[in-house]
């Protein structure tokens, strides 16, 4: 008898278990924040970045991703209907694909008399920070002979299919075989259909499913089988493959990736090793893609995630996991022609289990209440404030505590309770003023960035605007020679006698010029103004602020704009799109600092040229521009910037990554 490997190019591969990264410090994400038990934590795809953790106990909690957060709602409490202690309790949360139109989500759990795990359907009420318990819609129902092994991880899989994983019913060697017998549940890993249920099932099976139509009596629910307690599964939003951290018996612990029909050798085989060979008369077991043994504490794998965040880029691409007694987390390497198992860093208390967000970026929930995560390449802006700059307008400061950005990106949030970019700024520069056009309550958060990593986010600050004489929509300036020219156009104006232009530069506010306003209209209204400025020897930053003057005599300040008159030696630039990953949509931002001939082109992995986005001669300016890659495939694309200058002669070339995810 045989076991095969599981994936055919890991047959080439040199496998190594030196730790030859640089360790990567842990710090708590949610300081503020204590949990009991926390078994599993997810984020819903409604884009709310909410985070939900579940205790054991059968209790789900919510809140906002923001490590400043202090404020923690019940999502959903049904302790009166599990029973915890040991591997029971609530054990695993998915949301449904289309969570934000239908409600739907999905949990595991183990309730008492008999002993069994029930996978059940619950929905959401009106309060989005809030489920109707009385919603339960139960799928599926397993007895467990023992109360441990009880697997307990729910996930959607790309084919939008629900997975689940179970263990092969306890006690200790699996006793009863559950693992290889196929006429049970236990001891697999199921796909089941819940959009198209067959009754009288309350889903469906999938007509792929590797045993869907067979005549032996096997169930048709398994996706593969041969397992011993899958703690914890994941899939790759890049490669859609299934990984999967195996809990061993005595001796070794094993990382598979998961095939349809899949035989992982259990209880023939602990990890790569024969265990119990009674009865094991198949030719078909699959090895793991990593084990290892109990030597230096280790006793039981908490199966993870492959990185796909930008706090830590040098882990991208790298499958992240930890041991559940010796709290040591690491990362397995899987890229190039080496597969190496690096230590990442030893947690603060058992490892429970590991989450992830919207953003990709992961989490580690330990035992004594607490979430972690790594901490980040970029430093966090803080002390983030919102000021009422007038005339529909905010205006933000923060603190800069980082040596390494390329920029800031400015987010907001409005009664949508999504959170949504409104601008960028440079390295540096810690103000920025948000032309908001409507009276709401807004809420605000800053993230710095460089061309590779981004920051955890800022601390999050609300103001109201109330009064807004003026609704405006734009304002900006843009340099031209020795000439600053300053734009702004209104949606709306009650009373409204004109603006008075005014600019600061060495800390002097001073009026330079009036323009006359429209005053009471609902009809769109372009203004412009422009200030000769001919102080060649400044160099530095300049703001300007519109002071909108009623008939009455009262008068309103605009938020203030600024231009860099540095921006001229600057050079040219490229930055890094931004989101990335992205879909379908990303932002790609550009300098030219004189009149040049400039070509900005997509180009896929096979240096092909998809799409042009800029051709031709250019002005001096920074420019941005929107790539919609809808119509393309997933995967690495690269933006590549050409230009010549037809003033100095001096040229420019750069080539970025991005990485578009469907």
């Amino acid at each position: 008898m045989t076991r095969k490997i599981a994936l055919l190019f890991m047959a080439i591969l040199i496998i190594t278990g030196k730790n030859t990264k640089a360790q990567f410090n842990l710090q708590q994400a949610f300081p503020n924040l204590t949990f009991s038990s926390p078994v599993d934590m997810q984020y819903a795809p409604d884009g709310t970045d909410r985070l939900f953790v579940l205790e054991q106990s059968g209790i789900i909690k919510v809140f906002e991703n923001n490590g400043n957060t202090t404020t923690v709602k019940t999502f959903l409490d049904i302790t009166d209907r599990v029973t915890s202690g040991g591997e029971t309790g609530l054990l695993g949360l998915a949301f449904h694909p289309d969570y934000a139109n239908n409600g739907y989500f999905y949990v595991d759990y183990t309730t008492p008399s008999p002993l069994r795990t029930h996978v059940s359907r619950f929905q959401v009420t009106s309060n989005p920070d809030s489920a109707d318990k009385s919603s339960e819609l139960v799928l599926l129902e397993v007895n467990q002979p023992f109360s441990n092994h009880n697997g307990g991880r729910v996930s959607f899989g790309p084919d939008g299919y629900l997975y689940i994983g179970l263990g092969d019913g306890g006690s200790g060697g699996d006793p009863n075989d559950n693992a290889q017998n196929k006429t049970v549940l236990l001891g697999k890993i199921l796909r089941i259909d819940v959009d198209n249920p067959a009754p009288p099932l309350n889903y469906g099976i999938p007509p792929d499913n590797p045993f869907a139509g067979n005549t032996q009596g096997w169930r048709e629910e398994i996706y593969s089988f041969g397992l011993r307690n899958p703690w914890r599964f994941s899939f790759d939003p890049v490669t859609n493959w299934l990984w999967c951290g195996d809990v061993g018996q005595n001796a070794w612990e094993e990382i598979d990736t998961i095939t349809s029909g899949g035989n992982y050798g259990w209880r023939c085989y602990e990890g790569n090793h024969e265990y119990n060979m009674t009865g094991c008369t198949g030719t078909d077991y699959l090895f793991p893609i990593w084990e290892y043994s109990h030597s230096g504490g280790n006793c039981s794998i908490t199966g993870g995630f492959i990185y796909r965040g930008m706090r830590r880029p040098e882990l991208t691409g790298n499958y992240i996991y930890a041991d559940y007694c010796s709290a040591k987390v690491w990362d397995l390497d899987y890229s190039g022609v080496n597969l190496t198992n690096n230590l990442v860093n030893t947690a603060s208390a058992s490892v429970l289990s590991i989450g992830v967000d919207m953003n990709n970026e992961l989490y580690i929930l330990c035992s004594n209440g607490k979430i972690y995560e790594f901490q980040p390449a970029v430093g966090a802006p803080t002390d983030l404030i919102a000021g009422s700059g007038g005339s529909g307008t905010v205006d933000l400061s923060w603190i800069d505590n980082s040596d390494n950005e390329t920029g800031f990106r400015i987010q907001r949030k409005d009664s949508t309770n999504i959170f949504s970019d409104v601008g960028t700024v440079g390295a540096g520069i810690t103000t920025f003023t948000d032309n908001v056009g409507s009276i709401a309550t807004y809420t605000y958060r800053v993230i710095a960035y460089n061309d590779t990593a981004v920051s955890n986010y800022s601390n999050e600050t609300e103001i109201m605007v109330t009064q807004i004489p003026v609704e405006m929509i734009s304002f900006s300036v843009n340099v031209s020679g020795n000439k600053i020219l300053i734009n702004w156009v209104t949606a709306t104006e009650q009373n409204n006698k004109g603006y008075d232009i005014e600019r600061n530069f060495g800390d002097n506010w001073a009026s330079i010029g009036f323009v006359k306003g429209h005053g009471t209209t609902t009809e769109k209204n372009t203004y412009s103004f422009t200030d000769d400025f001919t102080n060649d020897n400044y160099r530095g930053t300049i703001q300007y602020r519109l002071k909108q003057i009623d008939y009455d005599g009262t008068f309103h300040y605009s938020g203030t704009v600024m231009v860099n008159l540095d921006i001229k030696t600057r050079g040219y630039y490229l930055d890094q799109n931004f989101p990335n990953p992205f879909n379908p949509t990303t932002k790609i931002r550009f300098n030219v600092p004189e009149q040049s001939r400039v070509k900005v082109e997509i180009i896929n992995v096979l240096g092909k040229v998809v799409e042009e986005l800029y051709g031709g001669e250019m002005p001096q300016g920074t420019y941005e521009k929107v790539w919609d890659a809808s119509r393309f495939a997933s995967g690495v694309y690269y933006v590549r910037m050409k230009a010549e200058s037809e003033v100095s002669g001096n040229t420019y070339f750069r080539v970025l990554k991005m990485l578009y995810l469907k």
